[in-house]
C-alpha cells in the first residue's frame, strides 16, 4: 500500500512541477478528494447510500471538489487545484489530469431513464481549468481539452479540442510527442483559440464561394430553348408584335 502510495504522489510530481516534495503534495486538496472518493465508492457499491453521501459532502467541505460517490475513477487520478464536479456515471481511466473549474456534467433524460448521463473519459486524458465535458460522450485516451472548452460529442484518440462547442485543433508533431500538456493546449500564439475560430470561418466562407461559383455555372449553362414559358418574361418589349 506504501508503495502505491509512493508512486501516486511521484505520478503528481511528474505533473506538477510546483512541490518540493511528497509529503508537500500530501496536503493537496484533489489528492485528498482522491482519497475520500476510494471510501465513499466502496460506501456506494455496498448499498450505503447515505454515508456514501455523507462522506461525499465532508470531502467537498474540505476540499471543493464534488465526486459523486457512483463515479468510476481509475489509477493515479489528479485534479490540480480543486472546485470540481464529477456526475453519477462518469468513468475516468488511468492517469487523467483535471485542472480547475472543470465540469464532467450529466444530460437531463427526458425519458425518465438515468442510464449512463456523464462522460467517459480515457486513459491519460487532460481537461484544462473552466473546460465542460457534457453528456455520455467518450473522450479518447490522450485526448486534450483546452481551458473553456465545451465537449458535447465524442472526441477522438489524441485530438486537442479547443472552443465553443470544441473542435478538433492542428498540433504540431513537437507538442502532440509530449507525454504531458499542462492544460491540455500547447501555450502558444498559433494556438490562439480565437485564432482558430478565424481559420474555420475562413474556410467555410471559401467553401460557400466555391459552392456558389459552381451554381452560377451551371445556370449559365443551361440553355434559353429549355426554359419553360414560366421563365419567360410576362410582357412583350416595347415596338414588336
Amino acid at each position: 500500500m506504501l508503495r502505491n502510495l509512493v508512486a501516486y504522489l511521484d505520478s503528481v510530481k511528474s505533473r506538477d512541477p510546483a512541490p518540493r516534495s511528497r509529503a508537500e503534495i500530501l496536503l493537496y486538496p484533489g489528492v485528498w478528494s482522491l482519497a475520500f472518493h476510494r471510501v465513499a465508492h466502496r460506501l456506494y457499491n455496498a448499498r450505503l447510500y447515505f454515508l456514501a453521501r455523507a462522506v461525499n459532502h465532508f470531502s467537498r467541505f474540505l476540499t471543493g471538489n464534488d465526486i459523486h460517490p457512483g463515479a468510476l475513477i481509475g489509477k493515479r487520478f489528479f485534479i490540480d487545484h480543486g472546485f470540481t464536479v464529477i456526475g453519477e456515471t462518469a468513468e475516468i481511466g488511468d492517469d487523467v489530469t483535471l485542472y480547475q473549474n472543470v465540469t464532467l456534467g450529466g444530460t437531463d433524460p427526458a425519458n425518465g431513464i438515468a442510464g449512463k448521463r456523464h462522460p467517459t473519459l480515457e486513459d491519460g486524458v487532460i481537461v484544462g481549468s473552466g473546460a465542460q465535458v457534457l453528456g455520455p460522450v467518450r473522450v479518447g485516451a490522450r485526448a486534450r481539452v483546452g481551458a473553456n472548452a465545451v465537449v458535447t460529442k465524442d472526441v477522438k484518440e489524441g485530438a486537442t479540442m479547443v472552443g465553443i462547442p470544441a473542435k478538433a485543433m492542428l498540433v504540431d508533431v513537437t507538442a502532440y510527442q509530449r507525454d504531458f500538456l499542462p492544460y491540455g493546449t500547447p501555450c502558444s500564439d498559433c494556438f490562439d483559440p480565437e485564432k482558430q475560430k478565424l481559420e474555420l470561418l475562413q474556410c467555410e466562407v471559401e467553401q460557400l464561394q466555391k459552392r456558389l461559383a459552381q451554381l452560377l455555372a451551371e445556370r449559365d449553362q443551361v440553355p434559353d430553348e429549355s426554359r419553360s414559358d414560366g421563365d419567360r418574361p410576362l410582357f412583350k418589349e416595347r415596338g414588336r408584335a
